[in-house]
């Protein structure tokens, strides 16, 4: 079965005045400088009968409006089914987000809809330039690089995957690499400049030791994993990438052709469980905050709503200036902001989440998708499955920051917890809180979707 494939990229650096998104509560973090230009990089793929397309964004998240409009718009100049439309985001905290975090940085409604355009004129584009190409996979190990933020030895996943396509000729076209690390190395040393941070970086070691190509990094399960704190340092800063590129390298030295390139993809909304916000929790947070920006006292703080908002107290105050005051006004100003948008609805909301889970297929590499800050437990439990069920032979991606927004999705450790990812990721995306069963609901769902498209 022929394959043919294109792939574009479009830039998506913000416009002056715009926010960065996921540093803090009110900074009003407007960029300052550009240090590397954000992209939208597509690849779509064609067996001759079906053709999916996957879009890599350098944006910290997307949301539901901005996935819809882009695969309209994809789908509208191209034919490309919008289920058979994955779109990722690099979720670098140096970029501004589609759709936003209460708090975390201000929507730019004209932005986001020129950064739909941009992203959906790369698909569009790679669309147009289809051509023959021969496809290989890999994957390698990368070890002793990141480290689980929410408990000390806590589990990491050092698996990384790469596909490369080639055209017939043999010079590359594409190379996608897959990995599991929260891109906020450069957020600490730079946290007003504009920069796609570690994905970028590996993109562009790829495309400087292969000319031609054009790389693309889908950002995995990270919602618990960082880069070790040692490489946010100027000395170090750029260690990241370069390991990361010469690992997704070493492996494609060795990598499986694919032999039978069949393209599929499936989609699927999945009700994941959720419980109700109890009224005491709402009260408690709002009236602690009503009473603190009444009053000005910012006594205890740090063990109250510090605590609760903030795996680090103490940088919330660094990030306003050292301004310990307007630090406390900011979590108080959010509590109230946030229990309003609760409130509003609070009664008629269903206990449930409903979110898509996706999966595109390239042979025997399977990309599973969904809109979460995926925790390594439950990648790892969809990962262990698939690989039970379709053979070692075959690869898997899992892409996450995908097609939505729905915050953090820990597993049973954080949510009996409490922790910052279970307790307060919930409230800057206004919903229900994650219960035990959740994670578990949601790796059904996306191992149900590759089941699928295994079977097409």
């Amino acid at each position: 079965m022929p394959l043919s494939a294109g792939i574009s990229r479009a830039t998506i650096t913000p416009y002056w005045g715009v926010e960065l998104t996921g540093w803090g509560y009110y900074i009003e973090r407007r960029w300052q400088r550009i240090h590397d230009d954000l992209h939208a990089t597509a690849l779509v793929c064609d067996d001759g009968s079906r053709t999916a397309a996957l879009v890599a964004v350098d944006l910290m998240v997307v949301d539901r409006r901005f996935t819809d409009q882009t695969r309209s718009l994809v789908h509208a100049h191209t034919g490309i089914a919008p289920d058979a439309i994955l779109i990722t985001c690099s979720h670098s905290h140096n970029a501004p987000a589609a759709g936003g975090l209460l708090g975390a940085g201000a929507c730019d409604p004209v932005y986001e809809d020129w950064a739909s355009r941009q992203a959906a004129t790369a698909a569009i584009v790679a669309w147009h330039k289809r051509e023959p190409v021969r496809a290989s996979i890999a994957h390698g190990d990368l070890a002793g690089m990141t480290y689980n933020r929410t408990r000390a030895g806590g589990p990491v996943d050092t698996r990384l995957t790469t596909l490369r396509l080639d055209r017939t000729d043999g010079r590359p076209l594409a190379m996608v690499v897959n990995f599991q690390a929260h891109p906020c190395v450069h957020t600490i040393l730079r946290p007003f400049d504009v920069t796609r941070d570690v994905p970028g970086e590996v993109c562009d070691h790829i495309e400087a030791a292969l000319p031609g190509v054009t790389a693309m990094y889908v950002q995995g399960a990270c919602g618990d994993v960082n880069f070790l704190p040692e490489f946010s340092t100027p000395e170090r800063c750029q260690e990241p990438a370069r390991r990361v590129a010469k690992t997704a390298l070493a492996a494609q030295s060795a990598a499986r052709p694919i032999d039978d390139p069949v393209v599929a993809a499936m989609s699927q909304l999945a009700r994941i469980p959720t419980r109700r916000w109890q009224y005491e929790e709402i009260d408690h947070d709002r009236a602690e905050a009503l009473r603190r920006m009444a009053s000005g006292d910012i006594s205890g703080w740090q063990e109250t709503i510090g605590r609760a908002m903030t795996n680090r107290p103490l940088d919330m105050v660094a990030r306003h200036g050292g301004d310990e005051h307007k630090a406390v006004r900011s979590m108080a100003r959010f509590h109230i902001e946030w229990t309003d948008q609760m409130l509003a609805d609070y009664d008629t909301r269903p206990e449930w989440l409903e979110t898509e889970v996706q999966a595109l297929r390239l042979g025997e590499l399977c990309i599973v998708a969904n809109s979460s800050e995926f925790f390594t437990t439950l990648a790892q439990d969809v990962r262990q499955q698939f690989a039970e069920k379709c053979g070692r032979a075959a690869e898997l991606m899992i892409a996450c920051y995908a097609n939505g927004r729905i915050g953090y999705l820990p597993d049973v450790y954080d949510i009996e917890r409490r922790t910052y990812a279970a307790y307060q990721s919930p409230k800057y995306c206004n919903q229900f809180p994650f219960v035990a069963e959740s994670g578990p609901a949601i790796c059904a769902a996306m191992l149900d979707v590759l089941r699928q498209c295994q079977e097409t």
